[in-house]
């Protein structure tokens, strides 16, 4: 996670720029204090060359990165020697062991880098004994100590910034996942949508067609009028399909709706086409709608009525059909009612689902997933011989 991983490295970028200053204040300081006490001294050469080869192989350090790579390896244990030669040489020198405690935890796993700590702290103990001169219980335990706090410091650091890049990780990984499965959610939500839309539209219209060209065929012979008649109303069907298709392809809008006239000339359309000589559509309405209704609700409405009309014209051998849009203050009611010959819902329920007595196909279902995806809800009213009375209800937010 960039916002996590770009904090972690400045702190680690400052604690390092602070180890590097400290180690050259103390390796400066170690040198005056030398000069300054034994500048005749018969080391001093041995000193100085020492101190400039420490100063320049600390500062290639950082060309080789932190893992323990050979050369990585190799420069810390020229650090040390070097180091450690100084110590002998000029005991004063032990406190640059501190910055070096920093260098070898970061370059050593903790199994390898204690034992290094240990050593260096032994080093150091050992020379301030011999500035000294006797067992000074502080500068026994104060280095051990120190050691010993620096060290735990760092590698409880370790532990918890390792547990928190496992747990960064892990939050990455089950974002993917999450994000996966919303993916794959809104694909299959997509297809769910885009069915009942081929089957509000195209599949009603082949239907329609379908029945109008069987009945045209049985006529053609006998009442070729009535058949040409048939043909005609298939033809014009087959027009206004290939509209809805041309719409759904280009965004899925209702043909009915394109043209801007609102949700009441559009049921007034769908009406108009489904009224046969068998069958009539009538449209009334209740109240006045809000003007302009959410577009999502017009849709859901307008498709809501195409369904429960072709469930009317291919089931319900009714001969008049009615629809019924209701406008109310804080919801819109479309009712959609036939005189046909009806069924028991609680016996389509428990049909099984697709099948032609199982919710009358995809029709009902169709409706009920528009109606939940809105917030909304469907009732049905029916009786084998009492016609169908389906009430389809959509909240509004309050005008």
């Amino acid at each position: 996670m960039p916002g996590v991983a770009a904090p972690e490295r400045d702190d680690t970028r400052a604690l390092t720029v602070v180890m590097h200053t400290a180690f050259f204040v103390l390796l400066s300081a170690s040198v005056a204090r030398y000069l300054a006490r034994h500048a005749e001294g018969p080391h001093t050469p041995w000193v100085i060359a020492l101190s400039v080869l420490l100063a320049v192989l600390y500062v290639l350090g950082p060309a080789l990165g932190t893992r323990p790579t050979p050369r990585r390896l190799g420069w810390l244990g020229l650090v040390v020697a070097a180091w450690a030669l100084l110590v002998v040489l000029a005991p004063s020198f032990a406190w640059c062991a501190v910055p070096l405690f920093y260098t070898g935890l970061r370059t050593l796993p903790p199994r390898a880098a204690i034992p290094l700590v240990a050593l260096l702290t032994a080093l150091a103990v050992a020379a301030q004994l011999s500035l000294a001169g006797w067992a000074d219980p502080n500068v026994l335990l104060a280095p051990p100590a120190v050691a010993a706090v620096a060290t735990t410091v760092f590698v409880v650091m370790q532990r918890q910034a390792a547990r928190r890049d496992a747990l960064i990780a892990d939050l990455v990984r089950t974002r993917r996942e999450l994000a996966a499965t919303e993916r794959r959610e809104g694909t299959l939500a997509e297809r769910e949508r885009l069915a009942r839309e081929i089957h509000d539209t195209l599949a009603q219209g082949l239907s329609s067609q379908r029945m109008l060209l069987q009945a045209a065929d049985r006529l053609w012979d006998s009442a070729p009028g009535t058949a040409r008649d048939h043909v005609r109303t298939a033809a014009a069907i087959a027009e206004r399909s290939l509209a809805e298709a041309r719409r759904f392809v280009h965004d899925l809008t209702p043909a009915d709706l394109a043209g801007g006239g609102g949700l009441l000339r559009a049921l007034n359309a769908v009406a108009e086409r489904e009224t046969t000589p068998d069958l009539t559509v009538r449209v009334h309405t209740e109240g006045s709608p809000p003007a302009p209704l959410p577009a999502p609700v017009e849709s859901a409405l307008l498709r809501i009525a195409q369904g429960a009309l072709a469930n009317v014209r291919e089931h319900a051998a009714a001969t008049t059909a009615t629809l019924t849009l209701t406008c109310l203050d804080d919801q819109i009611v479309l009712d959609v009612t036939d005189d046909g010959r009806g069924f028991d819902p609680r016996t389509t329920a428990a049909a099984r689902p697709g099948s032609a007595d199982g919710e009358r196909g995809h029709g009902l279902p169709a409706i009920r997933a528009r109606l939940r995806q809105l917030g909304g809800t469907l009732t049905i009213e029916s009786a084998p011989g009492e016609g169908t009375a389906l009430s389809a209800a959509i909240p509004l937010e309050p005008r």
